[in-house]
């Protein structure tokens, strides 16, 4: 039996590169100043999705993201090794979006993208690493959804198995389809780009990404509609504009530092239990733990 896949990758800023321009004035992140990665746990989603693609024949990957016109590179990443096709939500009227308005956004999508069977995405990004995301498409979806996934073992009679791995070990689950699944960072790593689909699918662009008319590589999109990437606004995907981007967001971030923990001093200890107790009264007495 085959299967409509569709796959929630970000493209996020590369978090070892954070500085002073890291942040705008109204408190959200300043992507133009910071180097833009395929978010890694998106990465192992892809890989998971691209797994059920071979053993359904039939079945089809799409990769769904949100962002501006660049964010189209995590479509042609997902092509590179094997995506069918990829969705660019991509509207002023997006920007600035917390997790509660970047869930509408990607649901109200999937709504129009139509009878998904599985919705796969990593368990958070690196920029947030809140991960509120993926629940709350699956809940503004009302749809079934499994988290902490290891590895979806496969897909029976309507139902999909899925290892989690979770706080002591590791749990194996059924779950009816459709479903929303967020994977583990300890997942299968995702295969390397394709040579091929590369060479295919290089060109690839949304429309506001497309070279000027007259330019070189131009005459490609009229003769191969596939480089043609999808590109969707608010209206699009018949969005409330109220619910989207910074009006839709309840959370703000007052500030991003990046921060180095430096030992002041170092300390031997014995094994023997007055150290180990000193030890976590110390800890206990600096508000460490607690």
């Amino acid at each position: 039996m085959s299967y409509k896949i569709v796959v929630l990758a970000k493209q996020v800023p590369d978090t070892r590169n954070v500085g002073k321009d890291a942040m705008t004035a109204e408190g959200t992140v300043n992507r133009a100043a910071l180097p833009a990665i395929f978010n890694p746990d998106d990465m192992l989603a892809l890989e998971q999705a691209l797994q059920l693609k071979e053993q359904n024949p039939g079945s089809t990957v799409g990769v769904l993201t949100m962002g501006p016109p660049r964010a189209g590179e995590i479509i042609r990443q997902g092509l590179y090794r094997g995506a069918d096709t990829g969705w660019l939500l991509t509207d002023r009227l997006f920007a600035g979006a917390d997790t509660l308005a970047t869930s509408y956004a990607l649901a109200t999508a999937i709504k129009k993208i139509g009878d998904v069977d599985i919705v796969i995405g990593g368990r958070q990004a690196i920029d947030g690493d809140t991960a509120q995301v993926g629940p709350q498409v699956a809940q503004k979806l009302g749809l079934n959804q499994v988290t902490y996934a290891e590895e979806i073992l496969g897909i029976e009679d309507g139902k999909a198995t899925i290892r989690r791995h979770i706080d002591g070990g590791v749990e194996t689950v059924v779950v009816p389809l459709p479903v929303v699944i967020t994977v583990n960072g300890t997942a299968t790593p995702c295969r390397p780009c394709n040579a091929k689909l590369v060479m295919k699918y290089k060109r690839a662009t949304c429309p506001m990404e497309r070279p000027a008319e007259g330019t070189p590589y131009d005459y490609l999109y009229e003769e191969k509609p596939y480089l043609t990437l999808n590109q969707w606004s608010v209206a699009d995907i018949d969005g409330d504009p109220g619910q989207c981007g910074l009006a839709g967001s309840p959370t703000k971030v007052k500030t991003v530092k990046n921060i180095v923990f430096q030992a002041k001093e170092s300390k031997t200890l014995s094994g023997s239990d007055s150290d180990v107790e000193g030890l976590i009264k110390e800890l206990l007495d600096e508000k460490i733990i607690g």
